[in-house]
């Protein structure tokens, strides 16, 4: 994983992929369901999550996600949304950064699928919490089939857009 920059090129970097992962979240919110199950999505707004922890650290990648988050919520008018969103999206940082130091950058694209798993078990643990019910977790099997393929798909373009600004940085 790369180490954090400094200064306003940073802050600069920082703020386009916030923009840039709200506006894709704030895109495929609008997009028609894609099963009957509740939650089921692609989550493109993760590529630039998973860009953000390997390319400039989990640090970075906690701010570019926490923006995105809170601001989804705020920008989506749906306050249970940020509950969701954070308890998956922190759960799913978590294991990015313990994948980040066991991967190497040619097996970036493996993390994603397990942390969109961790990141629907996270939303299911808060759905839990808030309706008081255990019930939710009946949907786990379904939404672990969903993420691993979803975090794959993100996963993969995660790993190209890290290979393919690597290559313009030079």
């Amino acid at each position: 994983m790369a180490g954090p920059g400094k200064g306003a090129g940073r802050i600069t970097r920082l703020a386009l992929l916030t923009a840039i992962a709200l506006t894709i979240f704030m895109v495929e919110a609008q997009l028609p369901e894609l099963s009957a199950i509740p939650g089921i999505k692609l989550g493109l707004a993760n590529i630039i999550t998973v860009y953000a922890v390997f390319a400039m650290g989990p640090g970075d990648g906690l701010l570019v996600l926490s923006g995105r988050v809170f601001l989804g919520a705020v920008f989506s008018g749906q306050p249970m949304t940020l509950i969701y969103s954070a308890a998956g999206g922190l759960l799913s940082w978590c294991v990015l950064c313990l994948l980040g130091r066991l991967l190497t950058e040619q097996q970036i694209w493996l993390a994603s699928p397990a942390a969109a798993v961790f990141h629907n078990l996270g939303q299911l643990l808060a759905a839990a919490a808030v309706m008081r019910t255990w019930a939710v977790l009946a949907y786990l099997p379904y939404l672990v089939i969903a993420a691993v393929l979803a975090g794959l798909f993100t996963g993969v373009a995660a790993q190209g857009l890290i290979r393919q600004l690597k290559k313009v940085q030079k």
